[in-house]
């Protein structure tokens, strides 16, 4: 909760505006114990969200359980969805989640498609950064 706050600003890595609604989220923070019960909606959360997408584990609960590893948990959110970055911690501190979506950031950057262009057939759709022309050139 505290990377909201002034002292960590998440606005400054342009993640200032949350939204709770699968179909406007691009990315979901799975933080905290994964029931059995609760990892089929998860999933189905995941689901609706728009491609890409991408998933933040945050914290030991949902990499791997933790130490509440038992039978009704699921030892790590990859065994449902397919997590980009995990974040260490228990509970983990603000500047580790700050780690985590720089990597994020990083992944993104360095391979922005993900493959999603080639499992929708939409390959030459990517924007090419060509050099702009000037106006009446």
């Amino acid at each position: 909760m505290s990377i909201v706050t002034a002292r960590y600003d998440s606005a400054r890595f342009g993640a200032e505006v949350f939204r709770a609604s699968p179909r406007q989220a691009d990315m979901l923070i799975l933080s905290g114990r994964v029931s059995i019960k609760m990892a089929p909606i998860i999933r189905r959360i995941y689901d609706q969200m728009l491609e890409p997408k991408w998933v933040i584990a945050m914290g030991a609960c949902s990499s791997s359980a933790g130490v509440f590893n038992n039978y009704a948990l699921v030892a790590g959110a990859d065994k449902f969805l397919p997590v980009d970055v995990h974040v260490p911690g228990c509970p983990p501190r603000p500047e580790s989640l700050i780690h985590g979506i720089l990597k994020l950031q990083r992944k993104v950057q360095g391979e922005p498609d993900l493959g999603w262009r080639t499992r929708y057939g939409a390959e030459g759709t990517e924007e090419v950064g060509e050099p702009a022309v000037p106006h009446g050139a």
